[in-house]
C-alpha cells in the first residue's frame, strides 16, 4: 500500500497508475478537504466484486467455505 497527497498524485499520475497497474498496489489518495480514495487496479476491483457475488448468498457462501475445507 502507498500512501500520497492529491498535489504529488497528480504531478506523478502516470508512474501512480503503472504502479497501481503493474504492481497490484494500493494507493491512497489524501486531500485537504475530504476522506480522500483509495485506487486500485481494474483486477483487483473485479476479484472484489465476484468475491462480493460469490459470497452474496448464505447458501452459496455456505458451499464455498465447506469445499475449502475438504480441500
Amino acid at each position: 500500500m502507498i500512501a500520497t497527497n492529491f498535489s504529488e498524485f497528480r504531478t506523478g499520475l502516470k508512474g501512480f497508475l503503472d504502479s497501481v497497474e503493474n504492481n497490484n498496489e494500493t494507493l491512497i489518495i489524501k486531500r485537504k478537504s475530504g476522506k480522500g480514495t483509495v485506487l486500485i487496479s481494474l483486477d483487483e476491483y473485479n476479484a472484489l466484486i465476484e468475491t462480493m457475488h460469490l459470497l452474496s448468498s448464505k447458501k452459496n457462501a455456505d458451499r464455498l467455505y465447506e469445499s475449502i475445507q475438504q480441500m
